[in-house]
């Protein structure tokens, strides 16, 4: 079972909205969370949550990950993501029933290895959330494919809420054309998508980055004021 750092709603009302973060290979839920604060203002009724992934890492002496990396075997990544989901989703719906909120409450947010999370399980959720953001990750299909491989996993895709990729434009790990690819996929897919580059941004999340996040999120928030959970 999954936990990790939580911040409350800032304004004391009960959560009308849930934000969870994913952090990235070898770190852990605390990576995150204080990104939480600093999106309050913003979202005063959201509650954030930051889940240490499942297992320890296996390249690092602390931290944690969704799924083991060797960065050398073929398909990896696909067979990861597909066999952390389930955890995931589990841990999504136990949060959503904490706060008696439905699944267009939630907002994932990942970085990394985290990002490739959101967006595998966000697009196959039963109920579309209200957002994703992803920093400096990558679209996960099958057999390490680029756009080209989408329509594999088209039959898959039960939800698409709009997506925000951000991606440092000197990122030495996940190389920039990464977003590329995934914006171009996502396209394919028919899910809405913006991107941002940082500029002189390497593996990392600079202010111009969150301020894009936060404003995202936001906006998402206030499309869907006029569901029955509320506004926020």
């Amino acid at each position: 079972m999954l936990d990790g750092p939580r911040l409350a709603p800032k304004s004391g009302r009960p959560a009308r909205r849930l934000v969870v973060f994913l952090h990235g290979y070898g770190a852990d839920g605390h990576d995150l969370i204080d990104i939480g604060r600093m999106w309050q203002e913003q979202m005063p009724d959201a509650a954030f949550v930051s889940p240490h992934a499942p297992f320890p890492c296996g390249q690092a002496p602390v931290g944690r990950e969704w799924f083991p990396l060797t960065f050398r075997e073929p398909g990896e990544r696909w067979r990861g993501v597909n066999a952390a989901a389930p955890v995931l989703n589990d841990f999504l719906d136990q949060e959503l029933a904490r706060h008696g909120l439905p699944g267009e409450a939630l907002a994932l947010v990942g970085f990394s290895q985290g990002t490739m999370m959101a967006l595998h399980v966000g697009l196959r959720r039963n109920t579309a959330p209200m957002a994703i953001v992803g920093y400096s990750g990558i679209f996960v299909l099958p057999n390490d494919g680029g756009p080209e491989a989408a329509e594999a996993v088209e039959p898959e895709i039960s939800a698409r809420p709009p997506v925000l990729l951000l991606h440092g434009a000197d990122d030495d790990l996940i190389p920039v054309q990464a977003l590329f690819l995934a914006a171009d996929a996502l396209a394919a897919l028919s899910v809405p998508v913006e991107w941002h580059l940082s500029h002189g941004i390497g593996h990392g999340i600079d202010e111009d980055g969150l301020r894009h996040g936060g404003a995202f999120l936001a906006k998402a928030a206030g499309r869907s004021a006029g569901a029955r959970f509320g506004r926020g």
